[in-house]
């Protein structure tokens, strides 16, 4: 993909998210914890950032960007989504002192996850504002749509 064509899908990516985190209103599991203040962090395998924060409460997008770009850089780091990796790391299947990510730093919650765009183009973002595994499905659903246009 090229550096436009990615540039139009990260672009195309934050309007779907826009619309998505607004459909969360109306659950209040949600929507009291950020009141729409959540934020995305993406980096390409090249190491390329992109951010984006919604809403208007600045020292909340502050606080959910910090972790949105802790969740993007271990998917980065890794190639796993968060939760995942732990469970590799912690299950056995990985001695913990193997892992490239010292252990007081990994991030443990869902929503950091490597999305590939196209065959030569993967992504790992992270996204934070709601619960865990919404955080993983509000991208997960905007990138589908993006991709069936």
């Amino acid at each position: 993909m090229t550096t436009f064509e990615l540039d139009k899908f990260i672009n195309a990516l934050y309007q779907e998210l826009e619309q998505e985190v607004l459909s969360f209103k109306n659950s209040p599991e949600d929507w009291n914890i950020s009141k729409g203040n959540v934020a995305m962090c993406i980096i390409t395998d090249e190491g390329k950032v992109y951010g984006k924060l919604f809403g208007s409460d600045k020292l909340k997008q502050r606080g959910f960007y910090n972790i949105a770009w802790k969740k993007a850089s271990q998917v980065w780091i890794t190639g796993h989504k968060t939760g995942d990796y732990e469970k590799i790391v912690f299950g056995g299947t990985m001695d913990p002192e193997d892992s490239p990510i010292e252990l007081p730093d990994l991030i443990g919650w869902v929503g950091g996850q490597p999305i590939q765009v196209d065959e030569e183009t993967r992504l790992s973002i992270g996204f934070s504002g709601f619960r865990g595994f919404n955080d993983i499905g509000i991208v997960e659903r905007a990138v589908k749509k993006i991709l069936k246009k």
